[in-house]
């Protein structure tokens, strides 16, 4: 077991208040404006709340130039100022590394821009489209997929035509799922984000709505009751979460998402295998149940994209593996995400998984289980005709 976990995870959920910041900062801290404005986004505020690294402090000059630094004063609470190898450090300051890129490695990894039939609408599925509606995040993860786009200092500006996108969906009827993201949509007022929501759900043949976010994570103040009220009008509305240590989950989040799940908005929770983050049985086990315990069903584990300087992060495809077959059998069901890669190029979602199926024959497979023991299991067969028919010959003398 992980030691920086705790053993008991009833007592995990805990609240943490002003560390870093002045003592009258807790007189602001639950206004998650102030919580926007007071964000750790320079070099000089870093250092003067983190003894950095070398390399560290190289990493924040080069984000200027390719994915901008912006923590939350609760997220970087959430830091070990001690521990250089911090997972929640990891995830959020930069690295000297983000400045070399691997020959695998890519701008748009997933292939978005090349699935894009007006800007800013990502149509790649065949029922369903992702809606970029913001470049902007409350923090911004190291490994992020749209780093191309997001927080204003990328290689490309996201531009999204708002009334092409909805003519787009307004006549496409095989559309019947559109996923909210970008940037973050949360981050957007009640009243910006209840009118997209109201012209979406005029569109009658769009029957679910997804919303992604790291916002009750990263601001877990946002989420009031006004806006858990406003999302309430526009069910069926389902929010998928980010979090990929169980650290992240701290009473205030829980507390966030208790009160979307109170809505009766259902949440699943899309994590990154991270090396040095969450790349163990322990931490992973640890963290999907803290989810199942916030009302939260983990529901992917991802396999880091190949984005433009995440190398040093990324894992190899057998760890992920593992850990999958350490879960599986050994946790409860529901606490089990899928693991899978997403396609180099507009592959979309491939689920990975250990191999259960050990072989085929006629008439049986062998099947291993968690546990390592083989079974036999015998494949159906069509019943004889004769038996049919000796059946149908039954049934009718009993009717007679």
């Amino acid at each position: 077991m992980d030691p920086t976990l705790p053993s008991d995870l009833d007592s995990a959920f805990i609240s943490h208040a002003p560390g870093y910041w002045p003592r009258d900062a807790m007189n602001h801290w639950s206004d998650y404006k102030w919580q926007l404005r007071n964000r750790v986004d320079t070099l000089s505020d870093l250092a003067a709340r983190l003894q950095l690294t070398d390399e560290e402090r190289a990493g924040v000059l080069l984000a200027g130039h390719k994915l901008a630094m912006s923590i939350t004063p609760h997220f970087f609470n959430l830091i070990d100022r001690e521990d250089p190898a911090c997972p929640i450090r990891r995830q959020v300051v930069p690295r000297i590394e983000e400045g070399w890129n691997a020959p695998e490695e890519r701008a748009d990894p997933c292939g978005e821009d090349s699935h894009m039939p007006v800007p800013g609408l990502v149509h790649r599925y065949p029922d369903r489209v992702l809606f970029l509606l913001t470049d902007h995040c409350a923090s911004y993860c190291r490994y992020c997929t749209r780093s191309r786009m997001v927080s204003g200092v990328g290689e490309q500006h996201l531009e999204t035509q708002w009334e092409a996108a909805f003519r787009y969906l307004e006549t496409t009827p095989h559309v019947r799922d559109v996923l909210l993201s970008g940037g973050d949509p949360l981050l957007f007022s009640d009243e910006r984000l209840d009118k997209i929501l109201t012209r979406l759900r005029a569109i009658p043949h769009i029957q679910f709505i997804r919303i992604g976010s790291r916002i009750p994570i990263f601001l877990p103040q946002r989420i009031t009751p006004d806006l858990c009220a406003m999302l309430k009008k526009h069910h069926p509305l389902f929010i998928s979460i980010h979090t990929n240590h169980p650290r992240e989950l701290t009473l205030e989040a829980r507390d966030a998402l208790g009160r979307l799940a109170d809505a009766g908005i259902p949440l699943g929770n899309q994590s990154v295998l991270l090396r040095g983050v969450n790349d163990s049985v322990a931490v992973q086990k640890a963290l999907v149940h803290k989810l199942l315990m916030c009302r939260v069903r983990p529901y992917y584990l991802y396999q880091c994209d190949l984005i433009n300087g995440s190398s040093h992060l990324r894992t190899s495809v057998a760890e992920g593996v593992a850990i999958i077959e350490g879960l599986r059998g050994h946790t409860s069901g529901y606490a089990v995400p899928q693991f899978v890669i997403d396609g180099p190029g507009g592959g979309g979602k491939i689920p990975i998984n250990p191999n259960y199926l050990i072989d085929t024959a006629p008439g049986s497979v062998t099947l291993r289980n968690f546990e390592g023991k083989f079974f036999e299991y015998p494949d159906p067969s069509p019943m004889p005709p004769a038996e049919l028919a000796l059946l149908h010959d039954k049934a009718l003398g009993r009717c007679s």
